[in-house]
């Protein structure tokens, strides 16, 4: 299965890095690690027909060496764009060949991939660039957090309203006390906009010839190809996506959660329509429940209630908003309810505004950059000293504990059929009421048809099987054989 074994290019590539810390020696520039502004940097793709074409662009000022893609008719317009990179489909055999030349590397696979080859590129000393969510399951949210700290690396998701100034002003606001203690936030998103509410398709499709499914299935559990799942509408499967809630909440929440220093929920409840083994449902609803935090300077971080929909489902309009005014910008909302007021803002942060109708002063800080910037930003790191190095916006020691707060809203999707509030321990990635001898059941077929003019319900399940277990593995996933993560550092 595996041409080039993780191993041989781990090794092949620890040698090319060995006593650098940034970036290889044909482009270091005086002082150790720090890269002239007005050098090149040398960029490695991985995943580049979808959101990966979009960041590749905004740094294609830059070398791109090599570009990796599992499908090369998908990709052949970027290839063909960058035809002085050199083609791969295996990351692996990428890494072992041009490893050695690499400063950076973008991951914009599917959510199922993204920790593997981040984490591979870490421990290789290499900046990375991930898509949005950055990982498919909590531990691994947790694993790339501790290597990028580990091994001293620019890192920055695909999340590029963070770098707005729609979300430094709503952080500032809401930090700075001006619409009080906020004990309640809303958000939703008009996703998904791919297929989702499915049953796992049981025909098998000839996989096209340009395409690797092999490697597209990658750590995942092996299933026969079928063209419904590739390319895109991956994301609502949940072997290879995280649904809307996935694909956007790193988007919407992002201002919110870092504004109240959110950090792990201790209770989740999740509710949705017809929830299937295999597919995303059509509609969702989650409700976090974050402890008290530590008090700000001018904020106190009460008990705070997060509510999430998507799906067509928006929470009820706030008090005092216009008729006609519409919460929806550019895919999503959030409404921040606090004790002094209520702040409502848009998808990526954008467009904030108080229903008091007040406009707070905001006062720009030393690094004011604009969301259309976002990919750039990390080039602009990437080239700074670790000593001096301005961190990116949405790096991995805030957008990791993001990710886990939107892969825990997953499991409380998923895991709807306990029928209780599931209460959760984040320091230890573990719940702390499914009891090892509990069960559960989920929807395999939900099927409906009219027999002699009688609606006729069609629901078939699964055989109980242990709910812990099936937690657990949602948490941590086991991997394919083959596949294996790095170990977490202590």
């Amino acid at each position: 299965m595996m041409s080039v074994s993780r191993r041989t290019f781990l090794k092949t590539g620890a040698a090319a890095v060995a006593g650098l810390t940034i970036a290889p020696s044909s482009i270091l520039g005086k002082s150790f690690g720090h890269v002239s502004p007005s050098d090149k940097l040398n960029i490695m793709a991985v995943g580049i027909g979808g959101m990966g074409a979009t960041d590749i662009g905004k740094m294609d000022s830059q070398n791109l060496i090599a570009l990796a893609d599992v499908d090369w008719s998908y990709a052949k317009p970027i290839f063909d764009k960058y035809p002085n990179a050199k083609r791969y489909k295996d990351y692996r055999k990428m890494y072992e060949e041009m490893g050695k030349s690499a400063d950076a590397v973008v991951v914009a696979t599917a959510d199922h991939t993204h920790a593997i080859i981040a984490a591979d590129a870490i421990t290789l000393g290499k900046n990375v660039y991930v898509e949005k969510p950055l990982t498919h399951s909590i531990y691994e949210a947790r694993l790339l957090k501790n290597l990028a700290k580990k091994y001293g690396v620019v890192t920055q998701m695909g999340n590029w309203g963070s770098s707005g100034e729609g979300t430094r002003k709503v952080i500032q606001w809401v930090q700075r006390g001006e619409i009080g203690e906020v004990r309640k936030v809303e958000a939703f998103t008009d996703r998904p906009i791919w297929p989702q509410g499915l049953q796992r398709p049981e025909k098998v499709d000839k996989v096209p010839k340009t395409l690797d499914w092999d490697l597209f299935i990658g750590p995942a559990k092996f299933r026969p190809y079928n063209s419904i799942y590739h390319p895109w509408n991956w994301r609502g499967w949940w072997d290879f996506g995280t649904g809307a809630l996935g694909d956007m909440a790193c988007h919407i929440l992002h201002a919110a959660f870092v504004a109240l220093k959110l950090g792990y929920p201790s209770k989740l409840q999740g509710s949705s329509t017809s929830l299937l083994t295999d597919c995303a449902p059509s509609a969702q609803s989650i409700k976090y429940t974050f402890p008290t935090r530590e008090n700000l300077p001018k904020l106190a971080l009460p008990e705070c209630e997060v509510y999430w929909y998507d799906g067509g489902i928006k929470p009820e309009r706030p008090l005092n908003l216009p008729n006609g005014k519409e919460l929806n910008v550019d895919g999503g909302g959030v409404i921040m309810y606090g004790t002094k007021d209520t702040l409502v803002y848009g998808c990526y942060g954008h467009s904030p505004y108080l229903l008091s109708g007040r406009e707070p002063e905001y006062v720009p800080g030393n690094h004011e950059i604009k969301d259309s910037e976002h990919q750039m930003d990390f080039v602009r790191a990437c080239k700074e000293s670790p000593e001096n190095r301005v961190p990116t916006y949405s790096d991995f020691s805030e957008a990791c504990d993001l990710t886990e707060m939107v892969d825990i809203g997953v499991l409380a999707i998923r895991l709807q059929s306990l029928n209780k509030v599931l209460e959760w321990d984040g320091q230890n990635m573990k719940f702390l009421n499914i009891s090892p001898s509990e069960t559960m059941r989920i929807m395999k077929v939900d099927g409906f048809s009219v027999h002699n003019g009688h609606p006729t319900f069609n629901k078939t399940f699964t055989e109980p099987f242990n709910a812990l277990e099936f937690a657990n593995e949602l948490v941590k996933h086991n991997y394919r054989e083959g596949w294996k993560l790095p170990e977490m550092p202590r």
